[in-house]
């Protein structure tokens, strides 16, 4: 015996119906509640590659003192990305 869901697709009974319908969804295919501003989406050692590599090789080259201009530059970044620094 065939019935027709919704969406126009036989099902042999109703109670097959019924039983889909009633298990619970996937927690983990659920919508994120967070807002998407307050937590950041990626890790903060893959955030800003660019700047983090100018920071860095300024770094090495001229000493962290010669280099604020590439650290603040990176620090801004950063906080484009969600990051507290």
């Amino acid at each position: 015996m065939f019935f027709l869901r919704m969406g126009g697709l036989p099902i042999e009974s109703t109670s097959m119906a019924i039983s889909v319908s009633q298990h619970p969804k996937d927690e983990k295919s659920a919508p994120s509640t967070v807002p998407a501003d307050s937590k950041p989406k990626k890790k903060i050692c893959c955030a800003c590659p660019e700047t983090k590599k100018l920071r860095d090789e300024c770094i090495v080259e001229h000493g962290q003192s010669a280099c604020e201009k590439w650290i603040e530059a990176h620090r801004k970044c950063l906080r484009a990305e969600g990051f507290n620094v």
